[in-house]
């Protein structure tokens, strides 16, 4: 069969399957009306004339028609080894003829939308449904008009209250910072309306993609507001979405636009609004809730917001989470608080995929290529040092705060220490190397642990208020190391200030904890665990330390936090930027005291610094040279033994320290194992529908599951599920049995079951739509990239989508590949070496490349 016929058919099913009402010309007149898929009477089709489908020196593919059998969008189609591209401008002419404002150029395999009012094609893995490219035919976006509005310091007040400057209270010079308080009124500051003016300019340049670059405590999200107010009150946007990559910036950002913008317009957090979203001008949503199971293509089409806002862009939109930002059409706008040159320590000309920076760095680059700042020049920068020279924020004092096992950790050799043997014979101990990365993973040491509290509590800042210990964030290495702290933090508080806190004064906030997102907000707002422990008067929380993870690196907002302890590595530039910018904001302590006689009172009530405890020479990690401000002689934890080992090192190996050779050597009996080994042929005679359904009415009956699930807390529902209904003697349920149960071509994840079972997603996908998805993700990516290739891709998509799943699903293949071995292909049966030759020579790299870095292969398995 010809190729364009090819295409022709596969087209014919994508309309079909979006639901669209529609002529094949290709088909000749006498055909159309016989068409099961065209509802028209033939009045109608008489209406519109003998010609309709024809134009001067041309003939239209496919006309798309509204409900009304008018034309709407007209389909340029071209064989599967063309490019769509090239039937551009004689679309162009047919859909002027038709008075349509839409284009698809497609091969069947690569599509194209095209707005003519504005802009270039863009890539679509799908095609739109008709509804939503009507409802994007009332949208008459005007640049000239957001070009030339005037965007004041008091945009976002004129929204909260339009005349404030009306008000007695602002007109009284005296009165106006209670008036602005009262109201609780913000105002730009001129670098924020700079950053708006940058995007001003920009697109008046013609473009589309923006990036700014702002330093954590900035007002990343006052900025966007604004830019918000602007494209929507200019009419160039009818509806934002806005993307975030945490859960608690998803609550944080929402409850800001609807404080700052609520007067103007609505703003919804997708999950709580998912049948009425459309009535909201700003959708707030976290990426990994659109990414999981592709549910951006499934919930949205590509013409549903005209601005596409990514919060942190390189992370939000880092890897083939980028698939749901350029999924959709229109401007696209990214935020984030990491300078691509931070990397000052990692040597780019030597890179290594075993150096956590070089994938840090491919992110960074990758985010300004898809903002379209190849360059390195973000659209709009406004760095730390930028605010700190204002007079905004607050640069941190480091506390070099090493011990000499964790300078032993850090260095060349690593930390040398004499491990037992379990060997019957041969040498009963050995010599093994630990370094920083092995700390509480297969390296333990309690005294170190005790040390690093011992060393914050002694030195960090106090609340100038209440003289406290001050509000500070600690950074663990894992929960369980998380709790060790803590209740090391809270053992020493009960020395230190007998009776005050009663285990209170140090909080686990990781994802295990029940509520540990409440815990987060409760900190905020001096209220965990109580407030006001030392001055009736002064509202303060009483827990005075969050022991972490992960959980408040990003966007997490403490004004009054006055120190930070880093007592683990980090390797992420980008987290360590975030963690560090916890702290940055300014701020008056005299806020939280409910006394006016007292805040006279107060000497130095302002945040003038806060204190950065450096346990692992972080800071040296991303600069070639760091000057410490402060450096801690902290003595050897524990005593030292004949062997270079500490104390620390017995406890840690007798907790689970990975001996050895790196083994992990158990000595508990395995009872348990022996009595589930008995279910496997069970498991054979069982695993049905009914199975499934059953295990789907247990989780559906417990409270807490639900809740969970509920909450989106994905990681506490499936330990939940672990723990309390795994593997327990009334019916035996485990992931392997459920995954029999579904019957499905692939492996299943227990998010993926437990989404199924509360109707979150109406099935499972097979191996063959998730891979087709994956391949549609790698597509929207690429057109991004610098030096894409139409052609090449358009003429050798069906060859490259073959390459591509092959490469995913055969692991002997990937062998093959990656070792370069391609001779092996001349007898390999499934990816021969025609196959492999079908494919264009950069894409045989590429491929392979973005498969590794991006696709989750052990969903094939």
């Amino acid at each position: 069969m010809p190729k364009e016929a090819q295409a022709r058919i596969k087209i014919n099913k994508l309309l079909e399957l979006a639901g669209w009402r529609f002529f094949d010309c290709n088909a000749g007149k006498a055909n159309i009306s016989l068409e099961p898929h065209v509802k028209l009477t033939q009045a109608q089709v008489d209406a519109m004339g003998s010609d309709f489908e024809t134009v001067s020196k041309g003939f239209i593919d496919f006309l798309l028609l509204d409900d009304k059998g008018f034309p709407l969008l007209v389909l340029e189609a071209k064989a599967e080894d063309k490019n769509p591209l090239i039937g551009k401008e004689q679309a162009r002419k047919y859909a002027r003829s038709q008075n349509c404002r839409f284009v698809i150029l497609s091969n069947g395999n690569l599509h194209y939308l095209w707005d003519l009012s504005q802009g270039n094609p863009h890539i679509i893995t799908r095609f739109p449904a008709p509804e939503a490219i009507k409802g994007y035919a009332h949208f008459q976006p005007d640049p000239a008009r957001l070009v030339t509005e005037d965007v004041p310091l008091d945009y976002i007040a004129r929204t909260q209250l339009p005349t404030y400057d009306q008000e007695a209270g602002w007109t009284n010079v005296d009165e106006r910072p209670e008036f602005i308080q009262k109201n609780r009124l913000r105002f730009m500051r001129a670098y924020q309306q700079r950053a708006a003016q940058a995007i001003q300019l920009a697109i008046r340049e013609g473009k589309t993609r923006f990036l700014l670059e702002m330093a954590t405590g900035t007002g990343k999200t006052l900025t966007s507001a604004a830019l918000i107010k602007l494209f929507l009150r200019t009419g160039n946007a009818r509806r934002v979405l806005f993307l975030v990559d945490r859960l608690e910036l998803e609550d944080q950002a929402n409850k800001a636009f609807i404080f700052l913008l609520k007067n103007d317009y609505k703003s919804v957090i997708y999950k709580e609004s998912r049948d009425d979203w459309r009535k909201a001008e700003i959708v707030v949503t976290t990426v990994q809730s659109l990414l999981f199971n592709n549910k951006y293509q499934q919930l949205f089409s590509p013409t549903d917001f005209d601005l596409v806002i990514s919060d942190e862009a390189h992370r939000s939109i880092g890897g083939n989470a980028r698939a749901v930002f350029e999924y959709f059409v229109g401007y696209k706008l990214g935020l984030t608080a990491t300078p691509k040159d931070y990397l000052k320590k990692f040597d780019a000309a030597k890179p290594s995929t075993r150096d956590p920076r070089e994938q840090e760095r491919r992110l960074l680059l990758d985010t300004y290529r898809t903002f379209g700042c190849e360059t390195g020049e973000p659209t709009f920068r406004y760095s730390l040092l930028d605010g700190v020279r204002e007079g905004f924020l607050i640069n941190p004092l480091v506390v070099d705060a090493r011990t000499e096992v964790t300078t032993q950790l850090l260095s060349e050799t690593g930390y040398a220490a004499v491990v037992i043997n379990d060997a019957p014979e041969g040498e009963k101990t050995s010599e093994q190397q630990f370094k920083q990365r092995s700390f509480e993973k297969k390296f333990f040491s309690q005294a170190t642990n005790i040390l690093f509290c011992e060393t914050l509590l002694a030195h960090g800042l106090r609340d100038p208020i209440s003289a406290e210990f001050g509000k500070t964030l600690v950074f663990c290495v894992s929960q369980n190391h998380a709790s060790k702290i803590t209740q090391i933090l809270n053992d020493l508080a009960d020395k230190l200030y007998p009776g005050r806190y009663q285990s209170d004064f140090a909080v686990q906030v990781t994802s295990l904890i029940t509520d540990a997102q409440q815990f987060t907000i409760n900190f905020t707002n001096n209220n965990l665990l109580g407030s006001a422990n030392v001055l009736p008067a002064y509202k303060t929380s009483k827990a005075r330390i969050c022991v972490t993870v992960g959980m408040m690196t990003t966007g997490y907002d403490c004004p009054d936090l006055l120190n930070l302890a880093l007592m683990r590595p980090v390797f992420s530039p980008s987290d360590f930027v975030q963690i560090k910018g916890r702290g940055t904001r300014k701020h008056d302590f005299r806020e939280q005291l409910q006394d006016d006689a007292l805040k006279s009172q107060v000497t130095g009530p302002d945040k003038t610094a806060y204190k950065l405890f450096d346990f692992f020479a972080n800071c040296e990690y991303f600069e070639e040279k760091f000057n410490y401000d402060e450096v801690l002689k902290l003595p050897r934890p524990g005593k030292q033994s004949g062997n270079g080992a500490d104390q620390g090192d017995e406890t840690g190996a007798e907790e689970g320290a990975e001996l050895e050779n790196g083994a992990y050597t158990h000595t508990a009996p395995d009872a348990i194992a022996s009595h589930a080994e008995q279910q496997v042929g069970f498991q054979g005679m069982k695993v049905d529908r009914m199975f499934f359904e059953k295990f789907e009415d247990k989780v559906k009956a417990d409270p807490v599951i639900v809740r969970q699930v509920g909450n989106a807390q994905w990681d506490q529902a499936i330990d939940r599920i672990t723990t309390e209904l795994f593997d327990k003697p009334s019916d035996y349920f485990s992931l392997d049995k459920l995954r029999r149960a579904a019957g499905v071509d692939r492996r299943l994840g227990l998010r993926e079951i437990l989404e199924k079972a509360f109707g979150l997603i109406p099935g499972f996908k097979s191996k063959n739509d998730l891979l087709e998805e994956e391949f549609d993700k790698f597509l929207l990516d690429q057109q991004s990239a610098t030096g894409f290739s139409a052609d090449s891709a358009a003429s050798a998509v069906v060859a490259m989508k073959y390459y591509f799943k092959a490469y995913a699903t055969d692991h002997r293949l990937r062998g093959i590949i990656d070792d370069k071995r391609l001779t092996d292909l001349n007898v390999y049966p499934a990816f021969g070496m025609s196959d492999f030759k079908a494919v264009p020579p950069a894409w045989r790299i590429l491929i392979p490349e973005y498969v590794k870095d991006y696709v989750p292969l052990n969903q094939f398995m």
